[in-house]
């Protein structure tokens, strides 16, 4: 079983942390990815910095900015987390923008996701369409889950469709704004968590965006299987360094 559907079959919600590879320091990728599974994370989303992130906050913007200027690549990620899987055995996704997949070449993209142990691929401008004619088969052939995103804008019949490609889980961008922006969640926010839930879908279903301490996660989980957290945890990054990532996980519980 794949780590990600093993995770979700969990009994608990589950808590998925986002950061960008190369950030604060070029080499600290894998140091942040061992503290973040020794504090309890349960799914953790490496970010693959690009110059131009069309659904990401300021916060994710400029930890991103500050890893190219690091020296952060796709190569570069790759030789990171070259034994990884000695480290680590819980959930690891990669999320980037497809561009700098198609500059690196698809079947060598996936081909080093499997190698290193990575389950699954997030790619918010990569459309569901394109990804079953052009890149599914690629995708299966190397054991990666592409998780697809749905909005409150999504319609139903477009909800369907994407739950009938995905084997894992969705993830539901709790606004249609970038990340990082909100401040809790209204009725509003909480009545869409209940309305996709109640469409019983086959995938499991994962919150992110707006996510922040544990009032937030406990909305955003009650209908779900757990929550995303970016923005927040690059946040403590920024503020504390890699030392303030155990208390940042438990001030979620």
């Amino acid at each position: 079983m794949n780590r990600i559907n093993r995770a979700l079959a969990q009994d608990k919600k589950l808590i998925s942390i986002y950061f960008t590879a190369g950030y604060p320091q070029l080499e600290d990728t894998t140091e942040v990815i061992k503290r973040l599974t020794d504090s309890g994370t349960d799914v953790i989303e490496i970010g693959l910095p690009y110059s131009d992130p069309l659904a990401d906050g300021p916060v994710i913007q400029k930890s991103s900015e500050q890893a190219l200027r690091n020296g952060m690549s796709t190569k570069k990620l790759f030789q990171q987390l070259e034994g990884i899987r000695d480290h680590v055995d819980i959930p690891l996704i990669v999320m980037g923008y497809f561009n700098a997949m198609l500059q690196f070449g698809v079947e060598d993209f996936c081909k080093e996701c499997e190698a290193i142990g990575i389950d699954g691929i997030i790619m918010p401008d990569l459309p569901i369409d394109i990804f079953e004619v052009d890149y599914k088969e690629v995708f299966e052939a190397h054991g990666l889950k592409f998780i697809p995103l749905i909005t409150p804008e999504t319609s139903p019949n477009r909800i369907n469709t994407i739950d009938a490609l995905g084997d894992s889980f969705v993830y539901m961008v709790s606004s249609s704004s970038t990340t990082g922006g909100q401040q809790g969640f209204g009725d509003e926010a909480l009545s869409y968590f209940k309305r996709i839930a109640d469409m019983q879908l086959n995938n499991k279903l994962m919150v992110g965006f707006g996510i922040k301490d544990a009032l937030s996660f406990e909305q955003a989980s009650r209908y779900t299987s757990g929550c995303i957290i970016g923005s927040a945890f690059i946040q403590t990054l920024t503020k504390k360094g890699l030392d303030g990532i155990p208390g940042f996980i438990q001030s979620l519980k």
